[in-house]
């Protein structure tokens, strides 16, 4: 199976429909190295949305995934990354 790159793109609409938006949060902008802490997302939230990914996308993260990825960059990595491990 070829895989898609899951872009930031993917990450804003999973985290919208996952775990809903912080009013205060502007996900339509250059959001790849702020922090979801700061985006008003905590990590039941992050969970859920890596829940959900691992999921539709039919790939397995790292335990520590969701404490560790700090930043969409860092998450988007790390699902990227899993694309190439065998599950």
């Amino acid at each position: 199976m070829e895989y898609t790159m899951f872009t930031v793109d993917d990450l804003r609409l999973l985290l919208r429909e996952c775990a809903g938006e912080d009013e205060a949060a502007d996900l339509d902008g250059q959001i790849l190295d702020t922090e979801f802490e700061e985006l008003g997302y905590d990590s039941l939230a992050l969970f859920n949305t890596v829940s959900r990914i691992e999921r539709d996308r039919a790939i397995t993260l790292p335990d520590d995934v969701v404490s560790e990825a700090k930043t969409p960059r860092r998450l988007l990595d790390e699902i990227n990354a899993a694309a190439g491990r065998p599950a």
